[in-house]
Formats: structure tokens, sequence, C-alpha cells
């Protein structure tokens, strides 16, 4: 897939960037580049290699749940600036 000038203006749009027109052609032979290099990685054999999230075999450490005390809703409530009927009261951030 080439990417030409009206590409380069359409993804500058759609990411709401500012790209000067002399910089269109630039930014094409960049992305044309980058494409090319990335399909390079297909031609690369993968069907033996085992997925992974990281490049050393770590497993992640687990600790137990433990159910402990919930503390008492009055304590939670005392240091809230504000609370309305048993719940904090939070400002509204969606009109």
């Amino acid at each position: 897939m080439a990417i030409d000038k009206a590409t380069v203006l359409r993804i500058a749009k759609l990411a709401r960037i500012e790209i000067e027109d002399e910089a269109t052609d630039g930014l094409a032979d960049e992305l044309n580049a980058i494409l090319t290099w990335v399909e390079q990685l297909s031609d690369v054999d993968t069907e033996d290699i085992v997925p992974m999230t990281s490049v050393v075999a770590v497993k992640a450490p687990q600790r137990t749940d433990n159910v402990g005390e919930a503390t008492p809703r009055d304590e939670l409530l005392a240091d809230a600036p504000e609370e309305e009927d048993g719940f904090f009261v939070v400002p509204k951030v969606i009109e």
C-alpha cells in the first residue's frame, strides 16, 4: 500500500495534526519506508515460536487473597469533604 500526499493529509486530519503542504511529500516517503519495513516482518518464519509476554520467563508473584474486616462506613465518610445518605458526593464531570 503506497501512501500519497492525499493520504498523509487525511491521516493528519484524523489525528488533528497540522501539517504544512511542503512537508507532506517527505512524510509520505517516511511512512512508505516504515510500511516497507513492516512488510518485511511477514517474511520471518514464526511457525515454531511460542507467543510470550516477556523476553524472560518470569511468573508474576501472586499474593493470597485474604478476607479481612471491612472499615465501617461512618469512619470512611468521616474524612469526606461532602457526603449524602451514606455516600460520597463528587463533582459532576459529564454534562
